[in-house]
């Protein structure tokens, strides 16, 4: 039973975070709940920083969880630019900030996100190198596209995951000349495989992308702390003005790990171990959002997910755990992206090698379909492009686990729903 006298602590000042820390307020928790944030920007959302907000459609203060007075007026104490420098657990302490500010937790929190991977090449420190991952990434990074398309200028784009291709397409739209190195066959060939992965290569080679594929980037050339050129270990070089590293991104588990929680392995996305109700090795220490490992029971694993709609339901879930409630947090994973005239949402978990055929519902030359991943006659995930309102049904299938016709799952004559009852 909790009461005033608890003190819930969240480190992460990302949606997960915030969304936990606004969750605890309407199950009616009424002792503190202090956030600490090492981002100077209140809480915000991720996808606008390379979607609406790196394209100019949206407007700054969009982007934002909770207007700047909604943690005062709901008694929640943000502490901002502060970072975390020790976990006690024993005495079920934080350190933070420069003074080493210590506070009492009954409960925590860990809510860190993760952390954009860089590259180990010459030249990673050139002006003209970029990562996105935060609001003050994307606000230098929405200056460099307006420059380059004005001067015609080179954007050299490090990995053609979800990142590398929502920012090669704003690049386009700004009219900047773009070239994507990416060492798998296909973009997205971890996420989507190869069939579709093709799909969205053809999309941006419509475009006038430029891509490399098979190959690295062993050096970026610069003159006077400026870049000029890229290197892939082809042998080839590039022309650059600017460069991305958009290669994934690493959980921020260095808190955890010092404070001797369980990690994940590597083969789960690594991570902090989490169990069902969001419970790490340590009773009274939970985690979520991007940090996260948590067991899927659904496709008998462990998955860390690194997208919006995890940290929009964990950090939720996590609250509620903490406060005694009864919680198993099973979501089926799910995301979204725009790039140009496509916009897509994807459900489940299916990465090469995990299924054995792909059915397809609709038109795929019009790019106006539904794409599903079956193993065994098992729908393990779906995409639907630029086909809406069908999230719901494709969930329903991923989570009934009964063998489907493949003929009738490709047929958009049968309703998607008859097919999971």
């Amino acid at each position: 039973m909790v009461d005033a006298d608890q003190t819930f602590v969240i480190v992460g000042g990302g949606l997960a975070g915030a969304k936990a820390a606004e969750t605890l307020r309407a199950e009616g928790f009424t002792g503190r709940v202090i956030l600490i944030c090492d981002e100077r920007d209140h809480p915000y959302e991720r996808p606008p920083l390379s979607k609406g907000y790196l394209l100019g459609k949206e407007e700054r203060d969009s982007v934002f969880v909770h207007e700047p007075a909604w943690y005062a007026r709901h008694d929640v104490e943000l502490h901002l630019g502060q970072t975390v420098v020790a976990v006690d657990r024993a005495a079920k302490t934080v350190r933070y900030g420069d003074d080493g500010t210590l506070v009492h937790y009954d409960k925590l929190l860990f809510a860190t996100g993760a952390e954009p991977r860089r590259l180990d090449i010459p030249g990673t420190g050139l002006a003209g190198v970029h990562h996105l991952r935060r609001l003050a990434h994307a606000e230098r990074l929405k200056g460099v596209l307006t420059a380059l398309g004005r001067d015609n200028g080179h954007l050299v784009i490090a990995g053609a995951g979800w990142i590398g291709l929502e920012v090669a397409a704003a690049a386009r739209m700004y009219g900047a000349e773009v070239t994507v190195v990416e060492p798998e066959p296909t973009p997205l060939h971890g996420a989507l495989g190869p069939e579709l992965g093709n799909l969205f290569a053809e999309l941006h080679r419509e475009h006038g992308v430029r891509f490399r594929f098979g190959a690295r980037l062993t050096e970026i050339v610069g003159q006077d702390g400026m870049v000029l050129a890229a290197r892939t270990d082809d042998g080839e070089e590039h022309p650059a003005h600017a460069v991305l590293a958009a290669i994934g991104a690493a959980p921020r588990v260095g808190l955890a790990e010092a404070a001797g929680l369980e990690l994940a392995d590597r083969a789960h996305g690594g991570g902090i171990a989490v169990d069902a109700r969001l419970r790490t090795s340590d009773p009274d220490i939970y985690a979520a959002g991007d940090v996260a490992s948590f067991p899927l029971d659904l496709f008998g694993t462990r998955l860390r997910v690194e997208h919006w709609a995890n940290a929009l339901n964990g950090g939720p879930a996590a609250a509620r755990s903490m406060l005694g409630h009864d919680v198993i947090y099973d979501r089926v994973p799910y995301f979204f992206s725009d790039q140009y005239d496509v916009g897509m949402e994807y459900s489940g978990w299916a990465p090469p090698g995990s299924y054995d055929e792909v059915v397809i519902r609709g038109d795929v030359g019009k790019r106006h379909f539904i794409a599903f991943w079956l193993k065994e006659g098992r729908v393990l995930a779906g995409m639907n492009m630029n086909v809406w309102d069908v999230t719901e049904h494709i969930q329903s299938l991923i989570r009934a686990r009964a063998v489907v016709d493949p003929e009738a799952l490709a047929d958009p004559g049968v309703p998607l729903q008859t097919l999971s009852a």
